[in-house]
């Protein structure tokens, strides 16, 4: 990698619900359709299709939304700025629970992400 490549790679963000009390495998499963749908709406773009022709050297980040009103509100924001991404909301309960966006330079998308902390 060229100087300053390695600090702009390909990324997927992905954003859980933090104040659902869902056990740990249920909200995995939310980040997961969320990644899965995206990846599915965006197939043919050229970010997503270079994305995946190194599948052993993806990188993603899953951060934590306090509440339903910071995941709403991120959405609002990434669609503002015309960031691709997908708003999961489980159903039939009808929650949303996580976003996803497509995968992006990390320099170009990593601003609408620097409030929200690593979930864990």
């Amino acid at each position: 990698m060229a100087a300053g490549e390695e600090e702009d790679y390909m990324i997927q963000y992905i954003v859980i619900r933090g104040d659902l009390k869902w056990p740990t495998g249920a909200l995995i499963a939310q980040g997961c359709h969320a990644a899965t749908a995206v990846m599915h709406l965006f197939r043919d773009d050229a970010e997503t299709r270079n994305y995946l022709t190194d599948l052993d050297r993806m990188h993603k980040c899953v951060l934590k939304a306090a509440d339903e009103k910071v995941l709403h509100d991120l959405a609002e924001k990434l669609k503002l700025h015309s960031v691709e991404h997908k708003l999961w909301i489980e159903q039939p309960e009808n929650i949303p629970t996580c976003l996803a966006v497509k995968p992006y330079k990390k320099k170009t998308v990593q601003q609408h992400f620097a409030h929200l902390k690593l979930y864990r």
